[in-house]
């Protein structure tokens, strides 16, 4: 049984994370801007009274919580703050360190598996921050803050243990995967 458009729609967006603007969400999907629309008001429907919604800005669409799920998510939020940061936290976090910044197709790449977690636990902390790939404007761009910097007693990511080395070895790798 094949998926239909609008459930294959709310997959992508899921996956992703992040905004996708509609003409890559037609490529990927192999309709065109008209069949995304249509799959996107099939979507909208199916998401009333739940927990999601889209959220549309110009060509840009994500999926996100329910503006009205916020006290909710508030409580996991506080839950998330009060553990320490796993192993997958402290992977993802030594990745952008030690590269000066990634995404998160980067990140995924070099841990082996989905990021998406680990990268909103550093951004709830304060860690890391999001900005715009300079390379793609429609990827999100994840480097250090000063105070992840501060927390690990570093004044700038040279003062980091091995990082000269491992700085090096990661832009090798990136280089021969080209």
């Amino acid at each position: 049984m094949a998926l239909a458009l609008s459930s294959r729609l709310e997959a992508i967006l899921f996956a992703s994370g992040e905004p996708l603007s509609k003409k890559r969400l037609a490529a990927f999907l192999d309709t065109n801007e008209g069949g995304v629309e249509d799959a996107l008001n099939a979507l909208r429907i199916t998401l009333e009274d739940r927990g999601l919604m889209l959220v549309e800005a110009g060509e840009m669409v994500e999926m996100r919580t329910h503006s009205e799920a916020a006290d909710t998510i508030q409580k996991l939020r506080e839950s998330e703050l009060s553990k320490d940061l796993g192993k997958a936290s402290l992977e993802t976090l030594a990745i952008i360190l030690y590269k000066g910044g990634a995404t998160r197709g980067e990140i995924d790449w070099v841990r082996g598996v989905n990021s998406g977690a680990a990268i909103r636990a550093l951004l709830l902390r304060g860690l890391i921050e999001r900005t715009e790939d300079k390379d793609d404007k429609r990827r999100a761009f994840y480097k250090p803050t000063v105070d992840a910097l501060a927390h690990l007693g570093a004044g700038k990511l040279e003062d980091l243990p091995r990082y000269a080395e491992l700085h090096a070895a990661l832009a090798a790798n990136e280089a021969t995967d080209v």
